[in-house]
């Protein structure tokens, strides 16, 4: 008995603790509201003109006593330009992280570099070693190794003087774009960039002209194929370290022996004595025009 009371005695303090705020909003919503502030509305659009022309804002928000809170602020320039308010810009930034990812594939020295190492991997005959955070560390460094240069020249044409408030948000976006531009067109093939500009029925006539919608898709497939090509010259001497160590195998009778076990080490020693490591980073660093 003594239980089941204790039991009802919770169920109701909990029931009490999850419908008061609905009590509490109810009486709220009852209150009538003061003749003071009937005569501000619950959304104010300002829209303010200097004389001289300097500039137009439109400002939308909540307002509380007359004093609005502007969600987001637009500013018409005297030269037509438009520029938006603090809170719009974080929002259009967090925005932008979300693709950040992708663009970080799609867009550096990411997808070359990940594939050969993956491959590599494959060629060796090791499954999980390096891991895959191994292989995607070491194309995350590579890549900002890189594109260092890209992204300094960036930095200096749009990031500053965006920060220092010479150029406008839609300006440092369209500076920001020519570094990439040029990066992504020096490799990628030209037979690739004309195939997607005729699938796209672009009528631009010089490379540069090509919008980033139809570069990228180009410049994966380029990035792909030579990825490929590099795989394909790592794979061979591994291919013809396995095909000797079967051979072997099979003159000696031993086939119930894999000869991917037979052949690793030697795999592993002949990547050690050419220095494997050093060999492949290093073309594959060379391998981009910049």
């Amino acid at each position: 008995m003594i239980r089941n009371n204790l039991f009802a005695a919770l169920m109701a303090a909990f029931a009490i603790f999850l419908f008061s705020p609905v009590y509490a909003a109810e009486d709220s919503l009852s209150t009538p509201i003061p003749a003071s502030a009937t005569g501000a509305g619950d959304v104010t659009v300002t829209a303010m003109e200097q004389d001289r022309g300097a500039g137009r804002t439109i400002a939308s928000g909540m307002s509380s006593g007359g004093a609005g809170i502007p969600a987001f602020t637009m500013t018409t320039n005297p030269d037509g330009s438009e520029d938006y308010s603090v809170n719009l810009q974080i929002l259009a930034l967090m925005t932008m992280l979300g693709f950040l990812p992708a663009m970080v594939i799609l867009m550096t020295a990411f997808t070359r570099i990940v594939v050969v190492m993956s491959i590599l991997r494959q060629a060796m005959g090791l499954q999980q070693t390096p891991s895959n955070q191994v292989i995607v560390g070491i194309a995350i460094f590579l890549t900002f190794f890189v594109m260092s240069p890209v992204f300094d020249q960036v930095n200096q044409t749009a990031v500053q003087p965006y920060l220092n408030e010479e150029i406008t948000g839609r300006e440092a976006f369209d500076l920001a774009q020519r570094p990439m531009k040029a990066f992504m067109l020096k490799q990628t093939r030209v037979k690739d960039l004309e195939t997607f500009v005729n699938i796209s029925g672009s009528d631009a006539q010089n490379p540069e002209d090509v919008a980033m919608s139809v570069l990228i898709p180009a410049f994966i497939t380029s990035e792909l194929k030579t990825a490929f090509q590099i795989g394909f010259m790592l794979f061979l001497p591994f291919l013809i370290i396995d095909l000797v160590v079967a051979s072997i195998l099979m003159a000696m009778g031993m086939m119930m022996l894999s000869p991917m076990i037979v052949s690793l080490p030697f795999k592993l020693m002949l990547f050690v004595l050419v220095d494997g490591w050093n060999l492949i980073l290093s073309t594959l660093a060379g391998s981009f025009a910049l």
